[in-house]
């Protein structure tokens, strides 16, 4: 069934058609009839599925056919995420959805001044995009009311918990006057995770889950090389020199090392950005601009920004670092094979990462293909990038293992 023959108002199937959605997702095909009947939906479904939309379309739609005018009655809904870029992120697409149409939606989120935000907020908007910290500030302090609204929408719930905004979540349930529409989106799920989703929507609430046994979208291939933690700079540099056209991702596991990647990649005289939790929010955005436009095609980030990147054609990432966590590898991999694309991750394995790689593997229920490199290339990856003395104890291996071979023969 394509977006044209849903029972929604013409500006959005415009905006639909503009975007390029022709037909609905799994969980977009699954969600938004019960959204659109005001059911209470809990929805689990994978990173680069289209859960964003899966919620907009329905929520915007609804607003837009009630209101006799663009001046706003109040919020109306309120989208609950963990991060600024997800907020941000989110933000986009209820602007792009809802272009044309009496929607207003703001995404409010710390790390900028409040002033600008609550002029905004004093205009009048409809749906509020927010993080937690920021938007109870508000709330306190008297510029965001909550008397209207109606629908609440708890997105990427699985982080929410890690980061300990179950307090918040609860609190805000609290203060919701009216009776209100529940909308509860996760890309994984635990036991934790259930216990988090029933306590929030009503006993009859809608459960949906899109390909349980994979967390990861399957036009995401999966490969891993093993290589040397002081090694594995110089795999990037061949990697990327490989694919010079192509738009990557780099994950690794703090701020320092994305600093340091991006030097080594400079050296070799290729272009890199990075994005971590230390980079204040006007930097973030800097960045993310640069990144989209194309002026430089790596992007070296933490997994702050796991989430709420939705760039277009990323055909790899690389986890530079495996992560701490095995739910952060389905959100790395998820910035790539977004939608109908195909996406490939590769991932860096040490020796002392081998337990964590243990853990993902059984956490995707499948093994990952295992890319191996003989001696002789790994030997010569590791000359052409770096300097002599880094790799004359594997070119001497390397000699000693032919000499052997040789032996035996």
């Amino acid at each position: 069934m394509k977006f044209e023959k849903y029972h929604i108002s013409r500006e959005i199937k415009e905006n639909l058609d503009q975007a390029g959605f022709k037909r609905p997702t799994d969980i977009q095909f699954k969600a938004i009839p019960s959204i659109m009947k005001r059911e209470d939906v809990m929805a689990i479904a994978q990173t680069g599925t289209g859960k964003t939309a899966a919620f907009a379309i329905p929520v915007i739609d609804r607003i837009h056919r009630m209101k006799s005018s663009k001046r706003s009655r109040g919020i109306q809904c309120i989208v609950m995420v963990p991060t600024r870029e997800l907020a941000g992120q989110i933000g986009e697409v209820f602007n792009t959805l809802g272009r044309h149409t009496k929607v207003k939606t703001f995404a409010l989120f710390g790390g900028v001044e409040q002033d600008a935000q609550i002029k905004r907020l004093k205009g009048g908007i409809d749906v509020l995009v927010a993080t937690p910290g920021r938007m109870f500030d508000l709330i306190h302090q008297g510029f965001v009311t909550l008397s209207s609204v109606d629908t609440l929408v708890l997105d990427e719930a699985d982080q929410m918990l890690d980061r300990g905004f179950i307090n918040d979540i609860k609190s805000i349930k609290k203060k919701l006057t009216r009776r209100h529409q529940t909308l509860f989106f996760s890309a994984t799920i635990n036991r934790e995770i259930k216990k988090l989703a029933f306590s929030q929507v009503r006993t009859n609430a809608i459960r949906i889950q899109i390909s349980p046994e994979d967390p990861v979208s399957k036009n995401v291939s999966h490969q891993v090389v093993f290589v040397k933690m002081d090694d594995k700079r110089f795999f990037l540099r061949s990697f990327i020199r490989d694919n010079e056209d192509a738009r990557i991702m780099v994950f690794v596991r703090t701020r320092v090392r994305a600093e340091r990647v991006a030097k080594a990649l400079e050296r070799g005289g290729i272009k890199s950005l990075t994005i971590h939790g230390e980079k204040d929010q006007k930097e973030r955005n800097e960045v993310m601009e640069q990144y989209k436009n194309g002026w430089a095609k790596i992007l070296i980030a933490t997994d702050v920004s796991a989430r709420g990147i939705d760039i277009p054609d990323v055909q790899f990432v690389i986890n530079y670092d495996l992560p701490d966590k095995k739910e952060n590898y389905v959100h790395r991999v998820g910035r790539t094979g977004r939608g109908t694309q195909k996406g490939n991750a590769l991932s860096f394995c040490s020796q002392e990462e081998r337990p964590l790689l243990d853990e993902i593997q059984t956490f995707l229920n499948k093994e990952i293909e295992v890319i191996r490199v003989s001696k002789k290339a790994y030997a010569l990856t590791v000359k052409e990038g770096g300097e002599p003395e880094d790799v004359m104890d594997l070119i001497r291996e390397h000699e000693a293992w032919e000499k052997k071979k040789r032996k035996k023969k």
